[in-house]
């Protein structure tokens, strides 16, 4: 069951970091979009207040998954598990940090101009 559920975890958290980066695009679903991206922001800021600056919930659920599995991870966060485990290279935390900022902030401003633009076009017809 564990292991179903470590699976499940980078199935679910990778196509939920897919849809954040690039859910903005298609119509049909930049207000699901943009939920999602203020759930992770609310997880990275706002329970970051209490558990870290940049706590993912979804991470932190997976490792404790891992942890009963008796992975004990040496990742950093999940981007930098998901780099090495796809390329072998072990990215430097403050560069994986600095990027995930960069797209997250790209795509929330882009989630945020098209869903107010979409509303506008809305209201105009």
């Amino acid at each position: 069951m564990l292991a179903l559920a470590n699976v499940s975890f980078f199935v679910f958290h990778t196509a939920l970091i897919l849809f954040n980066v690039f859910g903005w695009i298609p119509q049909r679903t930049r207000r699901w979009n943009l939920a999602t991206l203020l759930a992770t922001l609310f997880s990275w800021a706002v329970m970051g207040l209490w558990k870290g600056m940049g706590y993912c919930v979804c991470t932190d659920w997976h490792w404790q998954v891992r942890r009963a599995m008796g992975i004990h991870e040496t990742a950093s966060s999940y981007l930098v598990l998901l780099v090495r485990n796809l390329s072998g290279w072990d990215p430097p935390i403050d560069l994986v940090n600095r990027w995930a900022l960069v797209v997250f902030v790209g795509s929330l401003t882009a989630s945020v101009f098209l869903n107010v633009r979409d509303a506008r076009r809305l209201v105009a017809d």
